[in-house]
């Protein structure tokens, strides 16, 4: 069944976009523009409706073999999620107008289709620990691995800094500044973070930010994306992502046990509520006299990327 599921995702996801491409079509014609159906506002926004909702359909159609974007890891309970029915974003993320067009061009093309369950909720918590992780702990086999074919990264990147409040915020600084591309502070995350709390950082990049690659101006990637779990004043651990230059990292003080480097490291990759939900859940108690944040002279909340 799970297989048939994935097979007919594809093959609704080609419909649709066949589909989409066709209407318009239809709307960007002459024949339209003779019409008094409807205006031209009307029209383009028709059309940007359909952009948005298929843009990603023939990907879905046509995937590339699914992997997760670090070695050693199971990738998140999204990703999962994804591959088991591919179509779970665009459903779960349209409203009911994209929802309605989409079941009547499936009914329409004959296809009999059950729409994906809801998307998983990433919880508060991290995940457990699989037994391979568990293993690499007590074997002290350091988790960030080089893709296929690419160098490791030097030994003073493997490892794991403890932090508090005033140099997690330098970071984000340095990173808008220097406008690395991923992560940005403000006084958002100042207002936000537990200001006695201790923070963790990491060198962990994805397969597609590994040093050396492409980045987005045509040079290479001089940074390292770190995985940073931080603690927020009340009291959550949430994951974030942010580039850190090497000499920056190098600097910073050492002053965990290697078996407690190890275990945080785990921790880090297996919360799955980063900055970003966190904010969103807290936006609508989000108040002066609550965690002194004045949103009106301050910064959007970090993102990663």
């Amino acid at each position: 069944m799970k297989r048939r599921d994935v097979r007919l995702d594809r093959d609704v996801a080609a419909l649709l976009a066949a589909r989409a491409f066709t209407e318009i079509r239809y709307l960007a014609g002459d024949a339209r523009r003779r019409s008094a159906d409807s205006s031209l506002d009307e029209d383009l926004e028709r059309i940007r409706f359909l952009a948005d909702l298929c843009h990603n359909m023939p990907g879905i159609a046509r995937p590339r073999s699914w992997r997760p974007s670090r070695r050693g890891t199971s990738g998140s309970s999204l990703q999962q999620a994804m591959a088991t029915r591919p179509m779970s974003w665009t459903w779960n993320t349209t409203g009911s107008q994209g929802r309605a067009w989409m079941l009547r061009h499936i009914e329409q093309g004959g296809r009999r289709w059950t729409p994906p369950p809801p998307l998983p909720i990433r919880g508060k918590g991290p995940l457990p620990m699989t037994l391979r992780q568990r293993v690499s702990v007590l074997l002290r086999r350091w988790p960030v691995r080089a893709p296929a074919g690419r160098q490791p990264l030097p030994a003073e990147a493997r490892a794991l800094k403890a932090l508090d409040t005033d140099a997690v915020c330098a970071l984000y600084e340095e990173a808008g500044r220097l406008r690395l591309g991923l992560g940005a502070g403000g006084p958002w995350l100042r207002a936000h973070l537990d200001l006695d709390g201790v923070h963790y950082l990491v060198p962990d990049p994805a397969n597609y930010y590994w040093p050396g690659n492409r980045d987005s101006h045509g040079g290479a990637i001089r940074w390292w994306q770190c995985t940073a779990l931080l603690r927020m004043y009340d009291g959550d651990q949430v994951s974030s992502m942010i580039a850190v230059l090497p000499e920056t990292f190098t600097a910073l003080p050492s002053t965990l046990t290697r078996r407690e480097q190890l275990r945080l490291v785990h921790l880090a990759r297996v919360t799955q509520r980063d900055a970003y939900l966190w904010s969103r859940d807290h936006k609508a108690g989000c108040d002066p006299q609550l965690c002194g944040y004045l949103a009106e002279a301050a910064e959007e909340p970090p993102t990663d990327n």
